[in-house]
């Protein structure tokens, strides 16, 4: 099978035709870093990157450029409420940003443009789009009309600007009063008293959201490029923007090949949001999940739909990928070879992730090939599938320094547990629920899983 990629745009998956064979141009919209990440960025991050791993597995050579909008409303907000320069909010959160995506082994990127080292290309792109008619000087800055291009509204969503303005979190309705119509947005916001600001032929101010990513694209590739990818939100209006922009201003129609978009996070069946309540950031979700068994978890879904993260579902992902971690520490220490034929493995897996990155019929595949107890001959396969494509796996040598303190620790702890088991089994027996949960709430407070299987219970350290 041939690689298939579902493009937003045309609603449908596409056999994959870079504009340049054997390279790959992807662009992805980065983090607005007025907070610490949260598991929403890490869902998006987490897609890409195994995205980024596959091409390259595939034999293309990947140019993958990932923004960073440093300067924004909420982040002048925070600075000003802290009475600090407003790079200082967004230097921390970057630095937070990849601290806690390095740990969950996400691949840098080529490049990570700013806002702030980019606003001449800026300047340039709106002066371009005044020049060809699309954007007007409004009172409080400029704007893209989009009557000047109405065919292209909807390109992403399929919708009207009435159907979906209400879902847009608030983005259209922050661009200001100057303009000639509620449907148009901003392209430079005049700068607010106290404001850090940038000259430009229509005043001191700061672009507006949209216009960002769009000269940071174009500026780094050129008129088109292969792949944009964002989170499902970024659709409208931030994407559909984009396209208003790029395409009017380059006259390039598309400028974007393929459009991909990660679909949400939802925790215990509702959106993460922090109006809910159910706010995770990365580092908080580190608390209680090892960064690779959080991005097992965030992979078993497949990229474009949500994922909801329930106990259920993440107690799950560290139980798989705890045996995982184990199948592969034991073929690197195995002295036999375990005589599996991985041919057929590697093919389900090798069109699993042709179609359209599909990581939970890859991740399955795994699966399989741990269930058959694998011997050294299969450790390059866990090296090559689970490890460089999924990025799943700890180096060998962290893998086999953490066997041998396991191994010390369960043998520590292991007269007790199987002492706490036959008494949660003899409790079950007398139907003495109540005592048998107390045991397993006691194993889980010393780090110990149990999995109740047909032949008995098992256990493992988380």
């Amino acid at each position: 099978m041939t690689l298939r990629v579902y493009d937003t745009r045309s609603r449908e998956k596409r056999e994959f035709s870079p504009l340049n064979e054997g390279r790959v141009s992807m662009y992805v919209c980065g983090i607005t870093p007025y907070s610490p990440s949260h598991l929403g960025h890490a869902r998006c991050y987490l897609a890409f990157d195994v995205v980024h791993r596959w091409l390259e597995a595939s034999g293309y050579e990947v140019d993958y450029v990932q923004n960073f909008t440093d300067v924004d409303d909420k982040i002048l907000n925070i600075s000003e409420s802290e009475g600090v320069d407003y790079s200082v909010v967004s230097n921390r959160n970057i630095e937070d940003y990849f601290e806690v995506m390095d740990a969950m082994n996400v691949r840098r990127a080529d490049h990570y443009p700013r806002v702030t080292e980019t606003i001449p290309e800026i300047i340039d792109m709106i002066s371009n789009l005044q020049e060809k008619g699309h954007a007007y000087v409004g009172g409080d800055g400029v704007y893209f009309e989009i009557d000047t291009a109405p065919e292209k509204y909807g390109q992403l969503t399929g919708q009207t600007l009435e159907m979906v303005r209400a879902g847009a979190g608030g983005r259209v309705a922050d661009t200001g009063s100057g303009k000639r119509d509620h449907r148009d947005f901003a392209l430079w916001k005049l700068a607010k008293p106290g404001e850090p600001f940038w000259e430009s032929p229509w005043g001191d101010g700061r672009p507006g959201w949209h216009i960002e990513c769009s000269a940071m694209s174009l500026n780094h590739f050129g008129e088109q490029f292969d792949i944009h990818g964002g989170g499902h939100d970024l659709r409208f209006p931030h994407h559909e923007a984009e396209i208003f922009q790029s395409e009017c201003c380059t006259g390039c129609e598309p400028v974007v090949g393929y459009w991909m978009h990660n679909g949400f996070v939802n925790v215990d069946g509702e959106k993460m949001s922090k109006s809910l309540g159910n706010f995770w950031t990365v580092r908080e979700a580190f608390e209680n999940h090892d960064p690779l068994a959080l991005r097992y978890a965030l992979l078993s879904v497949p990229y474009r739909n949500p994922i909801d993260l329930t106990p259920e579902f993440l107690q799950d992902a560290v139980i798989h990928y705890g045996r995982l971690v184990e199948a592969y520490s034991a073929s690197l220490s195995s002295d036999t070879d375990s005589g599996i034929d991985l041919s057929n493995y590697s093919q389900r897996f090798t069109d699993a992730m042709n179609d359209d990155f599909n990581t939970r019929a890859a991740i399955i595949e795994i699966q399989a090939v741990v269930s058959q107890n694998p011997g050294r001959d299969v450790a390059s396969w866990f090296e090559k599938y689970a490890g460089d494509v999924l990025g799943l796996l700890p180096s060998s040598a962290e893998v086999l320094a953490g066997r041998a303190e396991a191994e010390s620790a369960r043998a520590d702890i292991a007269d007790r547990v199987e002492g706490l088991l036959k008494e949660r089994e003899t409790a079950r027996q007398t139907k003495n629920w109540d005592r048998a949960d107390e045991i397993r709430d006691e194993l889980n407070s010393i780090g110990v899983i149990v999995e109740d299987g047909p032949d008995g219970p098992t256990w493992q350290l988380a």
